[in-house]
């Protein structure tokens, strides 16, 4: 039988309360079959809409977790798109009660969007019960001046380690950890720290008091089949 390369799949990575020791929720990460295998897509925004909204509602309709949360990925561009946003709040009825959250990434789009065009799509989130989540703070277009207007309507903010060349010791890259951890706290958002990829990692996290967690250390993405013939 021929490989169906070329397919997308969603991969789940667990979230982890540190002091708890409990998972929290899952992110959604999507991935594409390629002659190397499983791959994360070259550009997420090339991805077509019908592409992210099928694979989704597929996923959800076979996720059944005992957790309060599953997150998904969107540029501002994809926010935009009635076809995802249709398979957002369908994935949304198929979860429930477990809470579907909208993480919006740093991925620059080919057209400047502004908040004023992103808060029907905000307030369609909210009245289901779903969640926006600042992806990748401090990098692309997730900067102080585009996340600012935002604030109000997020209920998390995320910080990727792997989106920085050096090591979570840097001073300079504590220090933009620390200033965005302090933001999340005065908005009393959640602050989750990802990309750990060691004790060492999980270690300083400690010292820095950052209570929500993810990456290798804790555990893989790991896929979540739509058919049985689904290649591993």
């Amino acid at each position: 039988m021929p490989k169906p390369y070329g397919i997308y799949r969603y991969f789940i990575q667990l979230q982890l309360d540190s002091v708890n020791n409990a998972v929290i929720g899952y992110e959604l990460l999507m991935k594409q079959y390629t002659d190397e295998g499983w791959r994360p897509p070259q550009s997420f925004a090339a991805i077509p809409a019908a592409t992210i909204a099928s694979v989704l509602v597929a996923t959800t309709e076979k996720v059944r977790l005992k957790v309060g949360s599953v997150s998904v990925n969107l540029n501002r561009t994809q926010m935009l798109n009635e076809e995802i946003n249709t398979a957002l709040i369908k994935a949304q009825s198929l979860l429930r009660p477990v809470r579907l959250n909208v993480e919006l990434t740093e991925e620059e789009t080919d057209i400047d969007i502004s908040i004023a065009q992103m808060l029907p799509m905000i307030s369609q989130y909210d009245a289901r019960g779903m969640e926006i989540s600042l992806d990748d703070v401090g990098t692309g277009q997730n900067q102080v001046a585009d996340v600012k207007p935002l604030l109000p309507y997020a209920s998390e903010m995320k910080f990727a380690l792997q989106n920085f060349s050096v090591g979570i010791d840097d001073p300079q890259l504590q220090k933009k950890l620390i200033f965005w951890r302090d933001i999340a706290a005065a908005h009393k958002l959640r602050f989750i720290v990802e990309g750990i990829e060691d004790a060492h990692d999980d270690a300083v996290l400690d010292q820095l008091d950052v209570t929500f967690r993810q990456g290798y250390f804790y555990g893989k993405p790991t896929l979540l089949k739509v058919k049985p013939d689904d290649p591993d």
